[in-house]
């Protein structure tokens, strides 16, 4: 069975207070807690929605179980199927477990082997996991053709009015925690799922808040939708921040939140990254890239916020290990503390010791790359440079001049620092 987008209606209020007694005892009850760290750096009242501390750490399993527990019973035995490598993934197989019914889900054979524990784990016996394709579109396209041959029904991770419904229990939550009047609500987007029931909930119960998308800088596939008035497919995106990282918005979701979105806000994944290490060294708060969306965006309205009631919603808590230094890297590159140079050193004696007159007493070489080729005069080596500052750097530049041993930068050479580093 292929996959159907219900474009008959929006969302429907009292559709999701129904969603939100079916998740009782599925889905966590999240708390909404202020953050003193927070809001004494933005002069405001910040408010975290813990999406992260829910039982497969996301909010995923809100819509994925509303879904199924409205599929009637000759449905649900030809099983389910979905194409995710992160929170849906989960989200479908733990609904799978609960419900006793059989789930197909298909991944890309370049998922990470915690993911696909993790999915088994919270799937159980009643999932099977394909791997298939280097690719999402990959293994998206081979859970089609297995929904068409096995008539299965296909969970959308976004684009599917009852999905959305069961999201929107997100909103609910919020406004019935929340003891003061939310001026501000922040919503990551992906592909719009999340903000599409969480903005239907807060424009019907509290229509003077002002609700803000966040999406990557690297995937803004809802802004540039809004900016053309249709549904953008964005060429590439950067995939970092992978729960929120899509080409293509969904139908249903770009115009609910194209009706209920105030505007959309552009973070840089480095930006993120730097948030990401903030939360855990001084919340001890484990947050994935599309979990720290909401929060890294608070500096982009800081002006604004000052004295208001702000919340935001942090999606998700799946954050790879693994991705630990790319993190501090992203992180240092943004903060200006990380530079790269190809530094051509003369064929001679002395020559790296000259340069290093160069350095500051706190500039720390992090990454060195020299082959000495005896049959030429300069020897290149890619040099990795972290300061304690970022003022710091013109002053290195300045003494690098000084030794007259020629450089390259290349953290602005996007094609050579890409192959490089």
């Amino acid at each position: 069975m292929k996959p159907e987008t219900d474009h008959r209606a929006f969302p429907n209020l009292d559709n999701i207070f129904q969603a939100a007694g079916r998740l009782r005892k599925v889905a966590i009850h999240t708390p909404l807690q202020p953050n003193l760290n927070l809001s004494e750096r933005f002069d405001a009242n910040i408010f975290l929605k813990r999406e992260d501390l829910q039982i497969v750490r996301s909010y995923k399993i809100r819509g994925a179980y509303n879904k199924m527990a409205q599929m009637p019973t000759e449905t649900t035995v030809k099983g389910v199927v979905c194409a995710s490598a992160g929170n849906h993934a989960q989200g479908v197989a733990y609904a799978c477990r609960l419900m006793k019914v059989k789930g197909t889900i298909f991944m890309p054979t370049t998922t990470p082997n915690q993911k696909i524990k993790q999915v088994k784990m919270f799937g159980k016996d009643m999932i099977e996991i394909q791997l298939v394709g280097d690719t999402f579109d990959d293994a998206f396209a081979a859970s089609i053709a297995f929904c068409e041959e096995n008539e299965a029904t296909f969970v959308h991770p976004f684009d599917d009015l009852q999905v959305i419904e069961g999201q929107g229990t997100v909103g609910l939550e919020i406004f019935k925690d929340a003891d003061v009047k939310i001026d501000y609500l922040l919503l990551a987007i992906g592909g719009g799922g999340l903000a599409s029931g969480v903005s239907t909930v807060f424009r019907q119960l509290s229509p003077h808040t002002k609700i803000i998308g966040i999406e990557p800088a690297g995937a803004p596939a809802m802004q540039k939708s809004f900016e053309k008035g249709e549904i953008v497919t964005l060429e590439a995106v950067d995939k970092f921040v992978d729960g929120a990282a899509v080409k293509r918005v969904g139908e249903l979701t770009f115009e609910i939140c194209r009706k209920n979105l105030d505007r959309i806000l552009l973070v840089p994944e480095g930006k993120v990254c730097s948030t990401i290490l903030q939360l855990y060294n001084e919340e001890a708060i484990v947050a994935e890239p599309a979990g720290a969306l909401t929060i890294a965006a608070l500096d982009l309205i800081k002006d604004e916020i000052s004295g208001k009631n702000v919340v935001c919603l942090v999606s998700g808590g799946n954050n790879d290990i693994t991705r630990t230094e790319e993190i501090k890297e992203r992180s240092l590159l943004y903060e200006g503390l990380k530079h790269y140079f190809i530094i051509r050193f003369p064929q001679r004696a002395g020559a790296l010791r000259e340069f290093l007159t160069a350095l500051g007493p706190d500039d720390d070489i992090t990454h060195f790359e020299y082959v000495k080729k005896t049959s030429r005069e300069q020897g290149p080596a890619l040099v990795g440079i972290e300061l304690k500052n970022k003022e710091e750097f013109q002053p290195l530049l300045a003494r690098m001049e000084l030794t007259r041993i020629p450089y390259e930068y290349i953290n602005d050479r996007q094609d050579l620092f890409q192959f490089l580093v």
